[in-house]
């Protein structure tokens, strides 16, 4: 079947949908992007993937294309033509198109890029890797200093993932000034007796939409919670280790720089917790 995306107000063929040499998004990384999952034929979390998308938007002083009642419509009609029950709807924006190439951002009134396809993935909760736990490699975070806004610059977590993957691993940890931030494109964890160890909110990280909602769940379950930055050296010394994304929900992390954490196998708090998650998200899934 050949997929539907949606690209300035059109629905069109995946083939015939085409951005602007000049687009700012492909000279510049002037844009930012925003990817809610899909179960069941579901949206999870996606009025914090709205509200997260307009704090990007306005960190950037962009143009904001649609309402969001407008890109929910949008969401649900690309799961229906697509016939997904499972899998991902990413959305990007961009400062748009300004007729050449300029450093200087264009006038207000160029209209910004708006551009959504969905990408199938069937039974993702249900991956085996949330019964072995994946592993993990330490590399130094060499981003931008901005990295709580989701923008289009991922080349260095880009980069991450294939430092990752050469050293036999499934992700990487990055870290700065001798603590962890988070993953290359997760949010990192470790547990440590009750304790869930996760980095406080600032411009070091993403501020997870999935994070947000796993440490409302702990806390509603009476796990403790401490939202501080940690160590390699602590996160080698912990009981357990794991990471939480959009497309992975909760997901163990069971080796770090080839030596096991805890039992070297998925915990019991990361087990729990991603049972938590899926469940409470697909009774408010829209």
């Amino acid at each position: 079947m050949t997929r539907t995306v949606y690209l300035n107000g059109d629905y069109l063929p995946e083939h015939e949908a085409k951005v602007s040499i000049f687009d700012r998004g492909f000279l510049m990384s002037d844009g930012i992007y925003e990817v809610t999952s899909v179960l069941d034929g579901k949206l999870i979390d996606f009025d914090g993937h709205a509200v997260r998308l307009q704090r990007s938007l306005d960190e950037l002083d962009m143009a904001h294309p649609s309402s969001k009642d407008d890109l929910l419509e949008v969401h649900r009609e690309l799961v229906r033509r697509n016939e997904i029950t499972d899998g991902m709807i990413y959305l990007q924006i961009t400062r748009g198109n300004p007729g050449d190439r300029d450093f200087a951002y264009p006038p207000a009134d160029t209209p910004p890029t708006l551009v959504l396809f969905t990408q199938a993935k069937p039974g993702m909760a249900d991956s085996p890797m949330a019964q072995t736990g994946m592993k993990v490699i330490s590399i130094a975070d060499q981003r931008w200093g901005r990295r709580d806004i989701k923008t289009v610059q991922l080349l260095y977590p880009s980069m991450g993932k294939m430092m990752a993957k050469a050293a036999g691993a499934d992700d990487a940890w990055m870290v700065e000034d001798g603590h962890v931030t988070e993953g290359t494109s997760n949010n990192a964890y470790i547990v440590k007796g009750n304790t869930i160890i996760t980095r406080h909110l600032g411009n070091e990280i993403l501020h997870g939409i999935t994070r947000a909602a796993v440490l409302r769940f702990a806390r509603e379950a009476q796990m403790k919670v401490e939202e501080r930055s940690f160590t390699i050296q602590e996160a080698l010394e912990a009981d357990e280790a794991f990471i939480t994304s959009a497309s992975t929900f909760v997901m163990p992390v069971v080796e770090l720089d080839g030596t096991a954490i805890g039992t070297g196998t998925p915990g019991p708090v990361a087990t729990r917790l991603r049972e938590i998650y899926l469940e409470e998200s697909r009774k408010a899934a829209v």
